[in-house]
């Protein structure tokens, strides 16, 4: 785990790329370091139905939760999340640009208690990767 949901508003795309996105925030998880690599997963749900505000059409959001193993102090999350979140607000700096936009991202903590998982990602990462090489 992590699980990355950006749920966000249908008028986003003509102005934004979201496949690009989700990209940009799989990359970001990446380059914080602490997170396996075969754990990660960026969604993008497209809404086509909501009001923002004054109901004005022409406001769009993207919203971003992400959900996470506990086991991570407090500096190292507020680490990982401000630097996927300045990403992916880079990113999004033409959406802010065109149009009155909102974007917002917020960590949650799963209780491994309630957590149920299955997943053969990492040995299929270690398999591509092969074995490593013998020390010289």
């Amino acid at each position: 785990m992590p699980h990355f949901t950006l749920e966000y508003s249908a008028n986003l795309e003509p102005r934004v790329d979201i496949a690009a996105a989700v990209e940009v925030v799989r990359k970001a998880a990446v380059e914080t370091g602490i997170f396996p690599l075969g754990g990660i997963r960026v969604r993008a749900i497209r809404c086509e139905r909501y009001a923002i505000a004054d109901g004005n059409p022409d406001m769009g959001f993207l919203a971003m939760v992400l959900r996470l193993g506990a086991g991570r102090d407090l500096p190292t999350r507020q680490r990982a999340g401000e630097h996927i979140f300045q990403a992916l607000s880079q990113f999004l700096e033409p959406a802010f640009a065109a149009m009155p936009f909102a974007l917002s991202f917020d960590m949650q903590i799963n209780d491994k208690d309630m957590s149920w998982k299955r997943n053969n990602i990492h040995q299929h990462l270690a398999r591509q990767a092969g074995p490593a090489d013998p020390p010289a």
